[in-house]
């Protein structure tokens, strides 16, 4: 499916959403169901950040889980050190949707999201192809690994580099 060049919407998420959803074998959209533990915690963590809510983001994570983003440095590890880092991010957010592309999963709890994330930050609207590879086990991400363009995510977030 081509998206065109105009803003994302809604709508335009929950087909795409319903789309993954029969392409993967999981059913329900707007929300997808599934019913493997690993897809539930995933969907759940998409669900939160979708709600910009960075309580129920590091809630989902181990309490000594590592998140990872590729622009970052160095990762964060601990649910503490995440919901603060998460806060002070969400803030400057008043929209955001990851809109989940293709969902795998392999045997050992491992859950891979394709996703273009569609937001708007400090008034500025933007969208980003992402990846992330989740490490589930015992029902929370252990380990969170996101992979991006970082200069196509300041570009549209409008911040030039040197300026964060």
């Amino acid at each position: 499916m081509r998206l065109s060049s105009s803003r994302h919407t809604r709508p335009l998420a929950r087909q795409l959403l319903g789309a993954v959803a029969l392409t993967t074998g999981l059913l329900g959209a707007p929300g997808v169901l599934a019913q493997d533990p690993p897809l539930v915690v995933a969907h759940n963590m998409v669900n939160a950040w979708n709600d910009l809510d960075a309580n129920a983001i590091a809630d989902l994570f181990a309490e000594d889980g590592v998140f990872r983003s590729m622009m970052m440095d160095e990762g964060l590890v601990g649910r503490e050190a995440m919901r603060d880092h998460f806060t002070r991010l969400l803030k400057g957010a008043t929209a955001l949707e990851l809109q989940l592309r293709n969902i795998a999963e392999t045997n050992n709890g491992v859950v891979f999201l394709e996703r273009l994330d569609v937001f708007t930050y400090k008034g500025k609207e933007g969208a980003l192809p992402v990846v992330a590879v989740l490490d589930i086990a015992d029902g929370k991400v252990t380990a969170w690994r996101e992979y991006y363009d970082r200069a196509a995510l300041l570009r549209e977030m409008g911040i030039k580099e040197g300026e964060h």
